[in-house]
């Protein structure tokens, strides 16, 4: 490995070396600058901005923890919702209630199957969510609430084969793991409409709207109708 001014890191180290053996101080100070200058233009070349660190691989895998629609990065694992009856109760119950009905205002996750389309819709894991693999990725990246990533592999498997079981998408013994967490059609995998019809999210033309700019808006729903709304405390 050479440095920008043409000298290895070998021959910089053979000059200090000299320069030390002469008790010359002048000489080996400035034998130090440039060996200092030279390490510090290699190091440069690897980093340009010379700002941190290289990350490690252990590192990288800290944080690449996404698992994608089609059950791509889904972890080594498995786990059944037999198993998963015993996790759910104890990590998930209290906020979840213990078969997915909710406590309180806390999210519900079993049930809501044909109200999408009604007043008051129950988006749950069986009636809304699309995917089993981005539950999974959701569950082990964010839940238990207060404890994120808490949960092992295995444990998060057995928590959605639970979820999935109580809203009568898989068999209670079914082996749910990383080859075939991507297969399984979820109820509503069809329900999202792509590419995205809204006139707000369609792809700019670069032209600004100048005339009828206006998107009708219609309200169909308030927050009072659907229970989220914070009561006043007496």
């Amino acid at each position: 490995m050479q440095s920008r001014l043409g000298w290895s890191i070998k021959t910089v180290v053979w000059i200090m070396s000299g320069l030390a053996k002469q008790k010359n101080a002048g000489l080996f100070i400035v034998g130090f600058m440039l060996a200092q200058l030279s390490f510090s233009q290699v190091f440069a070349e690897q980093r340009p901005f010379n700002l941190g660190s290289i990350a490690t691989t252990e590192q990288v895998a800290g944080w690449d923890i996404d698992v994608r629609p089609d059950g791509l990065g889904a972890p080594i694992g498995a786990g059944n919702a037999i198993d998963g009856e015993a996790v759910y109760t104890d990590r998930c119950a209290s906020c979840h209630g213990d078969f997915g009905e909710a406590v309180d205002n806390w999210p519900a996750l079993v049930g809501g199957e044909g109200t999408l389309s009604s007043h008051d819709p129950v988006k749950t894991t069986g009636s809304y969510w699309p995917y089993a693999s981005t539950m999974y990725d959701y569950i082990y990246r964010a839940m238990p609430f207060g404890e994120a990533q808490s949960l092992t592999h295995n444990e998060t498997y057995q928590i959605v084969a639970y979820l999935l079981n109580m809203n009568d998408i898989i068999d209670e013994e079914y082996e749910l793991n990383h080859n075939n967490i991507g297969l399984i059609e979820m109820p509503n995998h069809a329900g999202f409409l792509m590419p995205d019809p809204r006139p707000d999210a369609q792809p700019s033309s670069g032209k600004p709207c100048m005339k009828d700019c206006d998107v009708p808006t219609q309200i169909i729903g308030k927050a009072r109708d659907i229970d989220v709304t914070p009561e006043k405390e007496s």
